[in-house]
């Protein structure tokens, strides 16, 4: 499968590119404001995209911070991409934040999980399960349109080029019994089936390591192809809300806390040889 062009990425891309260009132009927000005859918070709410961006506004900054054809056109070309629709687009009920349409184009994910099998690691019966137990108002039809959110999301997996997935998994996740005995049997399977395949990389994080560095819950580090036109992303998750960080500060230490978790962790070898051994311990 090949990899398709993510909006999302697509649409931050465009807002660093104009805000490049507006401190090379040596003007402030209420530069713009009052040469384009816009509210200054317009000029913000673009920048930080917070508001959707149009071809004519893209012209219009372009023109007034001078851009080269060049650049110009290459904008023009990010601002019709922006405006495209992903395919999680048709699941926005059940898939609410952007995490997703960030992940399509990740050519590395790098997660700590503390509770739940990682979403693209998960099997049919194991997400229906958590569902259960998540969401007790949902009904049968969100319950199927969620599951086929996820399975959707696994098909990045089956691209040209995947992104290389490290997966740190506390201990707690498949000792956890979700959905019962056979489902976690099919769960634990398939995270050692995973771990044959070269572009995955699972460790086990056991009881016995102790203490780790990210003691305060699960997260994941986005990475692209291009650090300078598409810089790494740090994503946490919690039951109310979701945030996208990507201060260097902010990544660099998250980068820190994961490449602790790896040392402290199995490695992938006894990692898939610990994974065998809780497999037996759910009956068939």
């Amino acid at each position: 499968m090949a990899q398709i062009p993510s909006p999302t990425i697509r649409a931050r891309r465009l807002r660093r590119e104009l805000r490049r260009l507006r401190d090379r132009a040596g003007l402030i927000a209420e530069d713009v404001a009052t040469d384009l005859g816009w509210h200054r918070t317009k000029v913000i709410r673009i920048e930080q995209g917070h508001s959707r961006v149009t071809q004519d506004d893209v012209r219009d900054l372009v023109t007034l911070y001078k851009a080269t054809d060049e650049e110009q056109e290459s904008l023009a070309a990010l601002a019709r991409q922006a405006r495209q629709k992903g395919w999680w687009n048709a699941y926005g009920d059940v898939l609410p934040d952007a995490y997703v349409g960030f992940e399509a184009e990740a050519s590395s994910i790098s997660s700590y999980e503390s509770l739940l099998v990682p979403g693209l690691l998960q099997t049919e019966e194991y997400i229906r399960a958590s569902i259960q137990a998540g969401r007790a108002t949902a009904d049968e039809d969100e319950s199927d349109r969620i599951v086929a959110a996820r399975l959707a999301r696994k098909a990045l997996l089956s691209r040209d080029v995947p992104p290389k997935l490290w997966v740190v998994l506390d201990e707690a996740v498949v000792r956890r019994m979700v959905g019962g005995p056979s489902v976690m049997r099919a769960q634990v399977a398939r995270l050692i089936e995973a771990c044959a395949n070269p572009s995955v990389v699972l460790q086990v994080l056991p009881f016995s390591a102790g203490a780790h560095a990210a003691m305060s819950g699960p997260f994941t580090v986005l990475g692209y192809d291009d650090e300078l036109l598409d810089p790494t992303l740090v994503y946490i998750e919690n039951d109310t809300s979701t945030l996208l960080l990507d201060k260097e500060p902010q990544v660099a230490r998250y980068r820190l806390m994961f490449d602790h978790l790896r040392a402290k962790a199995l490695d992938p070898d006894h990692s898939g040889e610990f994974l065998a051994r809780v497999m037996d311990d759910y009956p068939k």
